[in-house]
């Protein structure tokens, strides 16, 4: 959901803040659950409105004309006009953000409210109307766009009073902080989008990466036997037809073989699963916290048993990978005791599913085949519990 400001507050944002307040947890829910690059959005979405919302001294520059015996009407059409240039307003910076097309309409409509406001003169719509094109024109366009706007307000000033320095400047000023501010935002924007996307994208390597390196021993590993019983079988095809004592000779040769590649893969996959408990949490622990989720760790592995060990550094890297898959959290504790083995991590928001049975389904098996318990289910409050109790 994209914030919005003041009077460009739009239905469906209306909608999404009502709808998020009659969610367990209320809008204070609703802001927990929201991700960081969510908050970082409403930040600078909420910086730009403060900035565009500078052309809202326009209102007291019609207040003091119509002190001076301007007409009601005039000044009613003025600050009509200026409402509409506000609500309007709000809406390029977020197609900006959102990386979409020029909204052409919107600045046209804008820009023609802002020469009609001239009439006043109302030096404060300019730099904002400055603000709305910045995200969409090439730097020079903006700069000699800048230095025109400059005109009209200024060559009515002079043929009515004469030249005011302080104006001018005052006129540079507020153009230079809108649409340079407006820039230095959607800078921001997508500064932060990039390093949030580096995040996930660290995570989900660092995840699967084990995984590959498994999968690779296994290439490695089978290639060459699987080509070497394809070959055999083929000479003992061959062979049969001429000599079939031969070819049982080769079937042996191929049966001895094909049991040695199963013993070699037994042997990989059982070191695959010898895993270090230490090793693991300590690359948990930074897997988590490249993925911006503060993690505590608290264990006391040296009683354990091997197999024990083995077993508890497997639920581990399970859990951390449900944690970063199905959470948006900010705080992971694991926590190591006499066997027991609680990880406990927030950012869940919604119902659990089901296990899937290559994951925790499966883990729970191989944890009661050893004489322990394993459970995992949210605790309330957005947090989720993962314990495990094996023999130490």
């Amino acid at each position: 959901m994209t914030a919005r400001g003041g009077a460009g507050m739009t239905a469906s944002a209306g909608a999404d803040m009502i709808a998020s307040a009659r969610t367990p947890g209320g809008l204070g829910g609703f802001i927990r659950r929201a991700t960081k690059l969510d908050k970082i959005r409403w930040l600078i979405v909420c910086t730009t409105d403060m900035i565009l919302l500078l052309s809202v001294l326009g209102y007291y520059d019609l207040y003091v004309r119509s002190q001076y015996g301007v007409p009601w009407p005039l000044l009613v059409a003025g600050a009509v006009l200026l409402l509409i240039f506000h609500v309007l307003g709000t809406r390029p910076f977020r197609v900006a953000m959102r990386g979409g097309a020029r909204p052409t309409a919107i600045i046209v409509v804008t820009g023609v409210i802002a020469m009609l406001l001239t009439v006043f003169p109302l030096m404060w719509v300019w730099p904002t109307w400055l603000a709305y094109l910045a995200p969409f024109v090439r730097r020079w366009t903006l700069i000699v766009l800048s230095l025109a706007s400059l005109v009209p307000v200024h060559l009515y000033v002079t043929l009515v009073q004469g030249f005011v320095p302080g104006l001018f400047l005052m006129q540079v000023l507020f153009t230079g902080l809108c649409a340079g501010g407006v820039l230095a935002n959607l800078w921001l924007w997508h500064v932060a989008k990039e390093a949030y996307e580096g995040q996930e994208a660290l995570a989900r390597l660092a995840v699967s990466e084990e995984r590959l390196l498994f999968a690779r021993d296994l290439n490695d590993l089978l290639g060459q036997s699987l080509a070497d019983v394809a070959a055999r079988t083929a000479v003992a095809e061959w062979t049969l037809r001429t000599d079939r004592e031969a070819a049982a000779a080769e079937m042996f040769e191929v049966r001895d073989l094909a049991r040695r590649s199963l013993r070699e893969v037994r042997a990989v996959v059982q070191n695959y699963r010898a895993v270090d408990l230490d090793e693991v949490l300590a690359s948990v622990r930074s897997v988590l916290e490249a993925a911006d989720v503060r993690c505590t760790v608290r264990a006391e592995t040296g009683s354990l048993a091997p197999e024990t060990r083995t077993l508890l550094a497997t639920v581990v890297r399970e859990g951390a990978t449900n944690v970063l898959k199905h959470s948006k959290a900010e705080r992971c504790t694991i926590t190591i005791e006499d066997g027991v083995l609680e990880m406990s991590n927030d950012g869940v928001s919604g119902p659990v599913g089901e296990h899937a049975p290559n994951g925790l389904a499966g883990l729970a098996q191989r944890v009661r085949a050893m004489g322990g318990t394993l459970e995992a289910q949210p605790t309330g409050e957005g947090r989720y519990l993962l314990r495990a109790a094996v023999p130490a």
